[in-house]
């Protein structure tokens, strides 16, 4: 199947302006002003006229719960597993599955069926080996041979620190981890970073500083999440990017949702900030979290019920940057895209260029998500999803 795409504004996710795109074989093969391709009549061609839009990479989402999450409030808040149109549906083409708190009734085999089978329905998965808990709990009984030889583990996460629910390693454990997914990643090409899952206790990152102050491993091998969970957190962490480290905020499908809890920052506004303070455009991402369990509190504070996190936050945050903070759509579209991409390695993913893997979105007149092809192959067409998962029934 050869597909074009024709008279799109596109994004690589720098701003090049109107052109056609050309995809072959689940890559894009060409990105011209013209394209013409002469055909025999036994070779199908898929013509897209998209006028009017834009063409953005597909997001990559780098934090998903995608076996279910949450289980803290007993067995009836464990939350479901991801469906494909969960993903596709929300501008996803390539997924980091991680598993959070429950290691136990959740394990690693578990996750990495889940994620072979989410790459069989049409989009590209990857896994984290680990918890919350050190010491980790592995496929192989090692850090670094998981990261070795089990092709989709890239890293290591969700490890916790600061939180209750952590398994209150020492210093000295969190950095021989650390290492192993350093060396692990280095003998095998991969990223071998390492997810941190930040709570809200007093001792913030320290861990993270002191292991950089304090040992050779390079700042570039921790991506901690949840950075807007709370003001002071994030007055932390803007000076830990500042200083070159990487950071991912976490989004809500709730737009307001950061402003109505007790004072978590917004990923427009903190992003916004960060570009003000001179952050590098390379160090910032955004994950949804999705499929992790989210309280729900009244005006009162009071607890009502259990939410879950949607990759629908994803282009939601992007918007509120475009059009409540003015943040051009090329720097915001960074972190969901090449940002994390290139951060955990993914060398064919996070942009439009010629050999990448045709993982694609067009966004109509209002920045929503119309078309979603991933490895070549159209997804969601119109905003309707045309591919569903094994189980999934039409809408």
């Amino acid at each position: 199947m050869i597909t074009i795409i024709r008279n799109v504004d596109v994004y690589k996710p720098e701003h090049a302006g109107i052109k056609d795109v050309l995809l072959l074989d689940g890559k894009i093969a060409s990105i011209s002003d013209n394209i013409s391709v002469e055909l025999n009549g036994h070779v199908n061609v898929l013509e897209i006229d998209a006028q009017g839009k834009k063409l953005v990479p597909g997001f990559v989402d780098s934090h998903v719960h995608i076996l279910g999450g949450g289980g803290e409030g007993g067995f009836s808040t464990r939350t479901p597993e991801a469906t494909l149109t969960s993903l596709t549906t929300a501008g996803v083409t390539t997924v980091v599955g991680c598993l959070g708190t429950d290691g136990v009734a959740r394990d690693m085999v578990s996750l990495l069926a889940k994620a072979r089978g989410l790459d069989e329905e049409g989009i590209t998965t990857y896994i984290y080996t680990g918890s919350y808990r050190i010491p980790v709990k592995t496929i192989t009984g090692e850090v670094m041979k998981d990261i070795m030889v089990v092709d989709k583990i890239i890293g290591v996460g969700e490890i916790a620190i600061s939180d209750h629910r952590s398994s209150q390693a020492s210093f000295e454990e969190f950095v021989r981890c650390v290492s192993d997914a350093r060396v692990g990643g280095m003998l095998s090409g991969k990223s071998g970073i390492v997810d941190i899952h930040l709570g809200d206790g007093q001792r913030k990152i320290d861990y993270i500083k002191r292991a950089v102050k304090e040992t050779e491993i390079p700042i570039t091998q921790f991506l901690p999440t949840h950075i807007n969970r709370s003001p002071e957190l994030f007055e932390e962490c803007v000076l830990y990017a500042k200083e070159g480290g990487y950071v991912d905020f976490t989004g809500s499908d709730d737009p307001d949702f950061w402003e109505e809890t007790d004072g978590e920052v917004r990923f427009s506004k903190g992003l916004k900030r960060l570009i003000q303070e001179g952050v590098s455009h390379d160090n910032f991402t955004l994950s949804s979290d999705g499929q992790g369990s989210m309280p729900i509190f009244n005006k009162k504070k009071e607890y009502v019920g259990i939410g879950i996190g949607k990759s629908t936050c994803l282009i939601k945050a992007i918007k509120e940057c475009v059009y409540r903070e003015n943040i051009p759509l090329e720097t915001a579209l960074r972190a969901v895209t090449s940002n994390p991409a290139r951060i955990l390695k993914l060398k064919t993913k996070g942009r439009i260029e010629a050999e990448m893997d045709a993982d694609l979105l067009i966004l109509d007149e209002n920045l929503d998500i119309d078309t979603v092809i991933a490895k070549g192959k159209v997804m969601v067409e119109h905003k309707i999803p045309v591919v569903l998962g094994t189980f999934e029934e039409k809408r």
